[in-house]
């Protein structure tokens, strides 16, 4: 069934995610903050753009959002031309952006008040899965809300899961980025530890990921690792931008997060060696330098 979607946001992640729900077949109208790039979707994708937020949402049944922080986040939703003001009672938000909860709690209050329902629905699976439709999405909101947004979000992801009230996706991508950091932080050191020790570090991972050790970051990030080559995902940026919120959350709620915490000022390193927007597998070239200068 087709469906009068918007979409705000044509970031990496985005610019496919909103192609696929027009590929899929529904009506979809975009939004960027920079037009030229909305201009370009639409020619793409045979769809529509327009000029404001609140532009974009007038005639939408859904209005799913992807954009950079709980700042970018309130600047496209609040406001004379934002979401809010465009969007009819009985819609719904979704936001795939990656923020704290307690701006999910925020939006969806605010949204509610007008009779608008929202989900927050941060996703995983990077650039490459937004642009093979076969992200991960964890979802916080109303059981009704998600079992009529679902399908419509099966265009650009291949599992969805409810797991709570609104703020609970947020909260399980938090779970999800501080898996992530150990995960990348033991095979960096894995690496290192091999070229020191002389091995050759294909055939050590080629055997290893065979069992216990295996990991997805292991499959499809060793060999450019090795290489010394990190353009092929998740910012460090970003993922420091994640860690804080995970790390102010932990201070909420009681968690210990000394790993995390470590990490997170591993990639402070990697910032400071000039790779900010390095992918996340860069720590191994922070073990690097570090040996070089010995």
């Amino acid at each position: 069934m087709s469906v009068k979607v918007a979409f705000i946001g044509l970031g990496v992640m985005g610019y496919p995610m909103a192609g696929h729900l027009q590929q899929a077949g529904h009506q979809v109208t975009v939004y960027n903050r920079t037009t030229t790039k909305a201009q370009r979707w639409a020619q793409e994708y045979q769809g529509s753009f327009a000029a404001t937020p609140k532009e974009a949402v007038a005639e939408a049944e859904l209005v799913f959002m992807c954009v950079g922080n709980d700042d970018d986040l309130r600047s496209v939703v609040y406001g004379d031309e934002g979401v809010l003001a465009g969007m009819k009672p009985g819609t719904v938000l979704i936001d795939h952006t990656t923020t704290s909860a307690k701006v999910a709690r925020e939006v969806a209050e605010r949204a509610a008040a007008q009779n608008v329902a929202f989900l927050d629905a941060p996703v995983s699976g990077g650039q490459a899965g937004a642009e093979n439709g076969v992200l991960t999405v964890m979802v916080g909101g109303e059981p009704e809300i998600f079992a009529r947004v679902q399908p419509v979000m099966a265009a650009f992801s291949r599992f969805s899961q409810l797991l709570g009230e609104v703020g609970s996706g947020q909260l399980c991508k938090m779970v999800n980025q501080i898996c992530i950091a150990g995960v990348v932080q033991g095979l960096a050191e894995g690496l290192h530890f091999a070229k020191q020790a002389g091995l050759d570090g294909e055939k050590v991972v080629e055997t290893i990921a065979k069992g216990a050790a295996g990991s997805w970051q292991m499959e499809n990030r060793y060999k450019t690792m090795l290489a010394g080559e990190y353009d092929f995902g998740f910012a460090v940026d970003w993922m420091r931008k994640d860690l804080g919120i995970a790390l102010d959350e932990a201070r909420s709620n009681g968690s210990s997060l000394s790993l995390t915490a470590m990490v997170d000022q591993y990639y402070a390193d990697v910032q400071a060696l000039g790779g900010g927007r390095f992918d996340t597998s860069s720590l191994l070239a922070r073990l690097d330098a570090i040996h070089d200068k010995k």
